[in-house]
């Protein structure tokens, strides 16, 4: 194991010190030395020094990602093409914990910057942060608590990890508290399944601890939010499993099994006219949809309403996307990201159509 081992950190507006929610819009920068955290890192392990750390708001990373990503890879080329006994050897991102905007950006650069570089990353975050759905596949995420006071158990994990990581060895999730990426293995076991299952249905049995080779998985229950407390005064904002999307379908929202969405702007639009308008979605007849977009995603009621003083204000993006065949994770990592966006932009509340 070397002596010492050049780590990029990469923390949000926050834990760089540059503010609060207030400068959530930082662009990217890159200062000398840790900040931070990064400071308890090298405390806890000296071996791994931070050459630099990347700060950038959570709004500038949640909502211009692709800039965001491009000027970290450009703060980062003059190190990565110095001297290879110089340059950086990890880009550590986080703790994130259970912030999503801070979650999805730091997995975000972690991913572009390994494919740009060939670097080997490292984040940590909440195992419910929306980002771990999405990206747990293309990068290591070490599971962490869900908020700061977990700082030192987080960054204890990330540090073990990023050792292994460094010295060339494999990070397992038993072992090394890495979030697993639900790949499969083949492999040839001297038992065949039906003695493992009658093995293991004995132990069972007998009440002995047992553990399955395929876990069923659990569907969250989510709990209503409560009510709004002031309609006169709510921001609210128009969200769609329907697939109304401007005509054409800009963005090539797929029919079914949907892999991304879209957000269009409603400003000045009272009716969703239908030489404007259109639906995307493969599961339903669409000629109702086509004739009057409004029957799914209901713009001209929600103006009506406003009119008449039931809300404060409509938010002028709705976002849409295709519920036709789309898996829960997917649409569970849909739901997050655009409800930090709704959340950063002062939304309140959601009308959310379907078919």
């Amino acid at each position: 194991m070397a002596d010492s081992f050049c780590i990029i950190h990469l923390v949000n507006q926050f834990f760089g010190g540059i503010g609060g929610e207030d400068k959530a819009d930082y662009a990217p920068t890159i200062v000398p030395g840790a900040k931070g955290p990064g400071n308890l890192l090298e405390n806890l392990f000296p071996e791994l020094s931070i050459d630099a750390t990347l700060v950038v708001g959570d709004n500038y990373i949640a909502t211009r990602t692709d800039e965001a990503i491009a000027k970290i890879v450009d703060l980062l080329r003059s190190r990565m093409d110095a001297d290879p006994e110089t340059r950086p050897q990890l880009l550590l991102a986080g703790p994130c914990f259970n912030s999503g905007r801070y979650g999805l950006g730091c997995a975000a650069v972690c991913q572009a910057v390994h494919q740009e570089f060939d670097l080997p990353v490292l984040s940590g975050m909440s195992p419910e942060n929306p980002a771990v759905v999405q990206f747990k596949k293309d990068i290591p995420i070490v599971g962490t608590g869900k908020d700061v006071m977990n700082m030192q158990q987080a960054i204890t994990a990330m540090g073990k990890a990023a050792k292994r990581l460094l010295s060339g060895e494999q990070l397992l999730p038993e072992r090394d508290g890495v979030i697993g990426s639900g790949r499969r293995k083949n492999y040839f076991h001297k038992k065949t399944g039906a003695v493992r299952a009658v093995d293991m249905l004995l132990t069972k049995l007998s009440g002995k601890p047992f553990v399955t080779e395929y876990q069923m998985p659990l569907f969250e229950r989510v709990k209503p939010a409560p009510a709004v407390a002031d309609m006169q005064s709510a921001k609210i904002a128009l969200v769609t499993s329907g697939g109304i999307v401007p005509k054409g379908n800009p963005d090539r929202i797929e029919a079914a099994s949907a892999g991304k969405y879209g957000s269009y702007s409603i400003a000045g639009v009272d009716v969703l006219a239908p030489s404007d308008f259109q639906t995307a979605h493969g599961g339903y007849d669409p000629t109702y949809a086509n004739d009057d977009p409004n029957r799914i995603l209901p713009l001209d009621a929600v103006r009506e309403l406003k009119k008449e003083g039931l809300f404060g204000s409509l938010h002028e993006t709705y976002y849409a996307t295709v519920g036709n065949g789309t898996s829960v994770e997917k649409a569970q990592a849909f739901g997050s990201e655009v409800a930090a966006l709704l959340v950063a932009d002062g939304v309140q509340a959601v009308i959310l159509t379907s078919t």
